[in-house]
């Protein structure tokens, strides 16, 4: 018992060690706990559910707290389709985060956040609109990814992106932890792990040095410095050629194209001359563009670009050799943009929404 009140202060059962796992079963035979972390693990299952274990291990397994789910559903909320399904999750201590599942013809790709929060403070961010309020832990993360999958069924949730709430990079070893447990023991092939940054170079220096060859998307918005610093704060710290340096040095060590993320804001930084200093920058590294039309958030009042400004833009970064995206904006209708919807939600309001009538966007 003194075990399990130390660990339940800091551990979720996707926290535990196989040899905390074993303290927690104590007394049960070493291939009983091998069989709950495979229903863990392998099943995706809740422990107690487990059949393959009797009735008395399945009881003892549903009175340990460490083993219960960390995370709360207080809101889930589909589109009519249904190919787009997002949580507002609270977890032990009140805070809450968000997780949105996406389908799409070839793939399921799960959206999961970092943080509860975020300290990065961009304005046209409803997370950073809200601020900062924890780390989560490597468990509440890898949690995520089991919920979503559970909802899939018989769909493979192939994708993880780290683009929810939170910047990843400033979460940095419980982040990889979790990456490392992603891959290793639930089986998700680390080229389909992206870790999204808005710039912490630290942080891609770390994940330049680490084993597994992720994915690596900076959130770039802006392609010289003092607009960047003006939509980006942590762009004073690490500038742009800073930026720029860490990101060829991944490149060439890990063999991988990085993405650049664009919020497209209306005459802020849609026009052709945002577009040109976008191509000086990813044409030489031979990167992506991921062009991301703005979701409208209370705290910015500023529009994304129209899609007339959208098409316009693409077609400037194509002609100059950019290889560009534009990235499907799903769940409008449903507050699916990070912390959208937790804004939406006051405290304390249990309620499962249903997701509103689908409002096209232009």
């Amino acid at each position: 018992m003194k075990l399990t009140r130390s660990l339940s202060k800091v551990s979720t059962r996707y926290d535990l060690s196989r040899d905390e796992l074993a303290a927690l079963l104590d007394g049960e035979p070493h291939f009983r706990v091998d069989q709950v972390w495979h229903g863990l693990y392998s099943e995706l299952a809740e422990p107690a559910a487990l059949t393959s274990l009797p009735k008395t291990l399945r009881e003892r397994l549903a009175d340990i707290d460490e083993l219960q789910p960390s995370l709360h559903p207080v809101v889930e909320s589909s589109t009519d389709n249904d190919d787009t399904t997002k949580w507002l999750f609270e977890l032990h201590d009140g805070r809450r985060i968000e997780t949105v599942l996406m389908h799409y013809e070839d793939r399921s790709t799960v959206c999961i956040s970092s943080q509860a929060g975020c300290a990065m403070g961009c304005g046209f961010c409803a997370t950073g609109q809200a601020g900062f309020d924890r780390q989560l832990t490597t468990g509440e993360i890898v949690e995520q990814y089991v919920r979503a999958q559970q909802r899939a069924g018989d769909r493979r949730v192939s994708n993880v992106v780290f683009m929810g709430m939170g910047e990843p990079l400033a979460n940095f070893d419980r982040v990889w932890r979790a990456i490392e447990k992603l891959h290793h023991e639930i089986g998700l092939g680390a080229r389909n792990i992206t870790v999204s940054t808005v710039g912490v170079v630290p942080g891609i220096r770390k994940l330049t040095e680490a084993r597994l060859p992720v994915n690596l998307a900076v959130s770039l918005h802006a392609a010289n410095d003092t607009l960047r610093s003006s939509l980006v704060p942590l762009n004073d710290r690490y500038p742009l050629d800073v930026l720029i340096d860490a990101c060829r040095d991944y490149m060439d060590v890990k063999g991988r194209r990085v993405s650049f993320e664009w919020a497209l804001i209306d005459n802020v930084n849609d026009r052709e001359s945002d577009a040109d200093e976008l191509a000086a920058i990813a044409a030489p590294l031979g990167a992506h563009v991921n062009v991301i039309p703005l979701n409208p958030t209370p705290g910015y009042l500023v529009m994304g670009s129209p899609r007339k400004s959208v098409n316009r833009f693409v077609k400037n970064l194509s002609d100059r050799g950019v290889n560009t995206t534009v990235r499907d904006t799903r769940g409008v209708d449903i507050d699916a943009a990070c912390g959208q919807l937790a804004a939406r939600v006051p405290p304390k309001s249990p309620v499962v929404l249903q997701a509103r009538p689908h409002e096209k966007a232009d």
